[in-house]
């Protein structure tokens, strides 16, 4: 998909091999700047192989890896900030020592990584930590600092490889805060690989599906979403469940209905895209009681396994 946005990252046509198993095969990707951009996918599916490469670890056999209109190079690696999904914490070092370690590998000053590194501490309430030794911390609390440590030097690129990964739902609720504020105050663009969907649903303005090394998937979350629910509203009424169904004849394709009392019928229906809502609600007025009509609401759940199962297909 084409943004109108300017683009921090695109993709054309990359292709990378490890002996006999190709891990990337022509992925094409548009990560518009300024948004939080999903990359979905099964294990194996190529993601891994995919950041590794935006992060500079590696390089693409073929194909083109372009960071805000030019080739990607070495010295752009400044602007790019990286969480992994494996966590590199070194376990005998204490917390504050190693923050400052990582902040200075990125250039920061000593002075003003420590006071950024305050900063964020007491934000995420890691403060009483700086003196402790990183093997005391538990799991959430190590993916706080190397949370802090990858937006430190406030990159205007951002990775994060499953970032909510050992979180309780408090400090994941603080995490995603931070991600949404990070891009609507400072403009930072994130990548965001998850198989979290409800973050997805959350967070991302849009996605990209790749799955056995391909790209099946990629756009705006909102135009996603509306193209798999392909018509589909959920419609509740009172009347004749029957006599209804009759009347809507071949005009609609009823997914499932749930009767109560008193006449009271719920059901999923599926209607032309072609045809507003609005226009089968003022037909259905004249039926039945109408209760309720809405567009039924997609998932990136049922997006995602939408997009996998007609891959296979």
């Amino acid at each position: 998909m084409t943004s109108t946005k300017p683009l921090a990252l695109c993709l054309t046509d990359v292709f990378k091999q490890y002996g006999d198993h190709v891990a990337l095969d022509g992925v094409s990707l548009n990560v518009p700047e300024g948004s939080i951009f999903g990359l979905l996918g099964p294990n194996g599916a190529g993601k891994t192989t995919l950041i590794r490469m935006v992060a500079g670890i590696t390089a693409p056999d073929s194909g083109r890896v372009e960071f805000y209109g030019s080739n990607l190079i070495d010295e752009d690696l400044n602007n790019i900030g990286y969480l992994p999904e494996e966590r590199g914490l070194y376990k005998n070092m204490r917390v504050g020592e190693q923050a400052l370690y990582f902040a200075q590998l990125r250039g920061m000053d000593y002075h003003e990584a420590k006071s950024e590194l305050t900063t964020w501490f007491e934000r995420l309430e890691v403060d009483g930590w700086w003196d402790r030794e990183v093997s005391d911390l538990s799991k959430g609390m190590a993916q706080k600092v190397q949370f802090i440590v990858s937006i430190l030097h406030k990159p205007k690129f951002l990775i994060l490889d499953e970032p909510l990964s050992g979180f309780d739902p408090i400090n994941a609720a603080r995490i995603k805060t931070e991600i949404k504020r990070l891009r609507d105050e400072n403009g930072t663009t994130v990548l965001l690989s998850t198989h979290d969907m409800s973050s997805v649903d959350e967070l991302c303005d849009h996605v990209a599906l790749v799955n056995q090394g391909k790209k099946i998937l990629e756009g705006e979350v909102s135009t996603l979403r509306e193209n798999a629910r392909a018509g589909r509203i959920d419609f509740k009424f009172r009347g004749n469940l029957i006599a209804f169904t009759a009347a809507l004849g071949a005009s609609a394709i009823l997914h499932s209905v749930h009767s109560y009392g008193d006449n009271v019928n719920e059901m999923v229906l599926g209607i032309p895209t072609n045809t507003p809502i609005e226009k089968f609600l003022k037909w259905a007025t004249s039926e039945v009681d109408v209760l309720s009509c809405s567009p039924r609401k997609i998932s990136m759940d049922e997006v995602f396994l939408r997009a996998v199962n007609k891959a296979k297909r």
